[in-house]
């Protein structure tokens, strides 16, 4: 029994240093990782107020800080990366570079409020903490210690290998040319009209599933944002809740609507719904409903920022103030 007790422990060792120390993911999880990394580096550098914009990739496909800084006079970071990438990840990383003045507007996915803790524990996020970011994870919660340490298998050990092993050789990965790329404010960019009209058979067919009201009150995700909202009312950080992109012909239910809103509402937070709710034709899609094709961002992003210049004026009349002090 001694040796079976021992095998096991000696194999557990083994496992947690191989993906803790040795084992990586450079092309699967290292662009995310390194777009994460250099938008929160943007907002380090940022002195004074500024707009934060906290999504999945509704984030950077859909809204363009670009567009959106010289409307609303304020510096922008994009900072939305993945939809699979958790919520209370994402909000550890940016409560260091979110001060007094500053603005969070959040346009989640619905797929974010309804996330189990499941699906949130087992999301990228575990993998790039495991190798990368001890320091995060420490500040988790312990499930998400116990999650992130059992969040691996054979097979990423496998690609692990074959990743790394790419990435020695020199390989090019061909995904900008594909999709685009990323700018300096953290947008994604080169998603054309031209490399969208590939995609028009496949969104023409493609059946939008809504989360329900009971959902976005109840599931772990919706629980994790009341936790950031108060956080930054306490901290004087202005949040604004608003609503991701998608299909005019397939819009959110009125019930769920008016459940995020009371999410947001109810802990301080103000709320942002255009007149077209921020529905679009297919047409101006790029590859899914939650990403537009550049001309439709750029288009979504100026009534974005007219927007918000309404909701936060006071905060930039504020800060312009103390500037000439």
């Amino acid at each position: 029994m001694r040796r079976l007790l021992f095998s096991c422990g000696l194999s557990l060792v083994l496992y947690a240093a191989g993906f803790g120390f040795v084992l990586d993911r450079p092309l699967s999880l290292g662009q995310p990782r390194a777009q994460l990394e250099a938008k929160l580096a943007r907002g380090a550098a940022i002195q004074g107020p500024k707009l934060v914009i906290l999504a999945g990739s509704n984030g950077p496909y859909s809204h363009r800080c670009e567009t959106i800084e010289p409307i609303l006079g304020m510096p922008c970071v994009n900072a939305g990366v993945a939809v699979g990438i958790g919520l209370d990840y994402m909000f550890a990383r940016w409560q260091n570079l979110l001060h007094p003045g500053d603005v969070v507007y959040l346009p989640l996915e619905e797929a974010q409020y309804t996330a189990s803790f499941a699906s949130v524990g087992l999301g990228p996020d575990a993998a790039i903490m495991a190798r990368h970011d001890w320091a995060t994870l420490s500040r988790l919660p312990p499930q998400r210690w116990i999650a992130t340490l059992f969040a691996f298998d054979l097979r990423a050990a496998i690609m692990s290998v074959i990743e790394t092993a790419l990435v020695a050789s020199g390989f090019h990965d061909p995904r900008a040319e594909a999709t685009g790329t990323t700018n300096v404010w953290g947008d994604h960019t080169g998603h054309t009209e031209a490399l969208a009209e590939p995609n028009l058979p496949m969104l023409a067919v493609v059946n939008p599933i809504h989360a329900n009201a009971d959902q976005i009150r109840t599931h772990a995700a919706s629980r994790q944002i009341p936790g950031f909202l108060d956080w930054a009312a306490r901290r004087g950080v202005r949040t604004i809740g608003g609503l991701p992109t998608g299909f005019s012909d397939s819009p959110i239910p009125l019930e769920t609507v008016a459940a995020i809103r009371t999410l947001y509402e109810t802990h301080g937070a103000a709320f942002l719904d255009l007149p077209n709710h921020a529905r679009y034709p297919r047409r101006d899609f790029f590859d899914t409903a939650d990403h537009l094709h550049e001309t439709a961002q750029i288009a979504h992003s100026r009534m974005i920022a007219e927007a918000l210049r309404a909701i936060v004026r006071p905060v930039i009349a504020a800060a312009e103030l103390t500037l000439h002090r």
